[in-house]
């Protein structure tokens, strides 16, 4: 079955959607989307390989961790890679991630199994500029998405409510 639109994928039941993709890792990679196998998102690819995706999600969960942060904020986050003038400079940077992997840990960067494992890769690529770029892109495109605030505790901006003087800045009680 092809999947033309999200659309498409949205009408169709769990098994249709698992019927010809294969789980890498957290995912389930299909033709054409990315989705997590307990997940209630999905995300339609445009100019990268669904597994190169998939492999960019992780490599952001593992740049920045939070426990509490769903999937679907990740795959915001690094969703402006998915087109077609970054998505050759992705791609390339998946490519000697999952060298290094296979030259650290002997597998793709997606197929280690455990965190810690990862993050060695990641942290023997830091000067890279693939990595600085990911790593710089999630500052904005992961914190700055309002529906992520909440789990910080950060209430948004408070210019336009007259500053934070009058509006508790010292009320931060898991700073401490």
């Amino acid at each position: 079955m092809a999947l033309d639109t999200l659309t498409d994928m949205r009408r169709m039941t769990r098994r249709q959607l698992l019927t010809g993709a294969t789980a890498l890792g957290a995912f389930v990679i299909g033709n054409g989307y990315v989705t997590a196998a307990k997940a209630d998102w999905a995300t339609e690819m445009v100019a990268m390989k669904p597994e190169d995706f998939a492999t960019l999600i992780q490599m952001a969960r593992d740049i920045y961790p939070h426990d509490r942060v769903a999937d679907e904020f990740y795959v915001r986050a690094v969703k402006s890679y998915d087109v077609q003038d970054k998505a050759e400079m992705a791609e390339a940077g998946i490519r000697a991630l999952n060298q290094r992997s296979r030259e650290m840990k002997g597998e793709d960067y997606l197929d280690i199994g455990w965190e810690r494992d990862r993050v060695d890769v990641l942290r023997s690529m830091e000067d890279d500029d693939f990595f600085q770029t990911v790593r710089g892109g999630l500052v904005t495109g992961l914190y700055n998405q309002k529906e992520v605030w909440p789990i910080f505790g950060y209430e948004g901006s408070s210019y336009e409510h007259g500053g934070y003087i009058d509006r508790g800045f010292d009320d931060i009680t898991w700073i401490g």
